[in-house]
């Protein structure tokens, strides 16, 4: 096929990857404006649809922003704060200020504490080694927290354009849709002031005259659990209505398991309560933890599950993270799966797929 591009964003069209950059049916090749299926839909829908690059080819689209005077909204889930924190993002921002966005609160348990949410995600925002303006909570799903954002985003960007960045399945396309539909009042607005993006893989949505907010494609990082299962797995272990915790009275020696994607070993301490944070979906097993090895290599993809027996082979191996905890409550943070609180004084092992790092923080509820 000879080389086309998208007179809306500017990159080169192909036929073959319907979730890659450039996509569009075959038969849309006749017709004398081409364009990708993204600005397809944006021009005629009003809808802002998801497609996603590697890191190494986010950083080279999206290198120009630290060029720029703007103002960069980062969306992070909630649920996966490590694997969606972009950590490369200070090299393309360069001192463009930074707002950072915790999609999915809708999802969190009433009890749990905003306030401390809020001091957490900025503090792993800074270990990564991103300074934040600003940080919001929000479900763009549900709007909570919508309004108070466009309020930020109008004060801290100045007059400038707003890009927005974000790795795959964090919910970016749902907001940038929420906000065009809010913006708009009218389902038709965006249709007739369409403006095409300027640079490859942008779209470009505009907010006056002058500046436009400008989505970027989702970034793809291997860290996910969501790129070794499939979706309908996915499906299960993401959360779809607030979270009910679920107690577990345990002693030591004893496991649990969530699913067959992570474990939590109670290795040493007194009787504990156990308080696991998973989507309601998703099925717990305890079992002592001389069976755990086997009850993991027996049951696997079947009463261990997800991950399913078509995705099981896919899955990393499993490794281990221990964690001493003196007498006080913390939260065993399993990415992309949720989380256990822990209170006293005991030691635990955590397993979960190699890339994905179980980490230790400050109870939240």
């Amino acid at each position: 096929m000879e080389n086309i591009n998208c007179q809306g964003c500017g990159v080169q069209i192909q036929t073959s990857k319907p979730k890659e950059l450039g996509y569009t049916p075959s038969s849309a090749l006749t017709k004398e404006t081409v364009l990708c299926q993204r600005c397809f839909r944006l021009k005629h829908y009003n809808e802002i649809q998801a497609v996603s690059v590697t890191d190494d080819d986010f950083l080279e689209t999206v290198s120009e922003i630290r060029d720029t005077n703007s103002l960069v909204v980062h969306i992070i889930d909630i649920f996966d704060v490590s694997g969606s924190l972009v950590k490369s993002l200070p090299r393309i921002t360069g001192n463009n200020p930074i707002l950072l966005v915790g999609n999915k609160m809708d999802l969190l348990p009433k009890s749990t504490n905003k306030r401390k949410l809020m001091q957490w995600l900025r503090s792993s925002a800074k270990d990564a080694g991103i300074n934040v303006s600003d940080v919001h909570l929000i479900s763009s799903v549900k709007g909570h927290g919508i309004d108070e954002l466009k309020e930020a985003i109008e004060t801290h960007r100045d007059k400038q354009d707003v890009y927005v960045v974000g790795t795959t399945n964090v919910g970016k396309s749902t907001l940038i849709n929420r906000l065009i539909k809010d913006s708009s009042g009218l389902s038709d607005v965006i249709t007739t002031s369409y403006f095409p993006g300027t640079t490859l893989g942008f779209i470009e949505i505009p907010l006056d005259d002058e500046t436009a907010l400008i989505d970027t494609p989702g970034i793809v990082n291997k860290q996910q659990i969501a790129h070794y299962i499939s979706e309908q797995d996915l499906k299960v272990i993401t959360p779809h209505k607030e979270i009910k915790p679920r107690i577990y009275q345990i002693n030591s020696k004893q496991t649990l398991f969530f699913g067959g994607l992570g474990r939590l070993d109670f290795v040493k301490g007194d009787k504990q309560s156990f308080v696991c944070y998973f989507s309601n979906q998703l099925s717990i097993h305890r079992t002592k933890l001389e069976n755990a090895d086997k009850l993991y290599e027996e049951h696997m993809g079947e009463l261990l599950s997800p991950p399913s027996q078509e995705t099981l082979e896919q899955l990393p191996e499993l490794t281990e993270s221990t964690f001493r905890i003196n007498n006080e409550k913390v939260d065993i943070v399993f990415p992309g799966l949720g989380w256990v609180s822990v209170d006293g004084n005991v030691t635990v092992t955590a397993h979960s797929p190699k890339g994905v790092a179980v980490s230790k923080r400050i109870a939240l509820i």
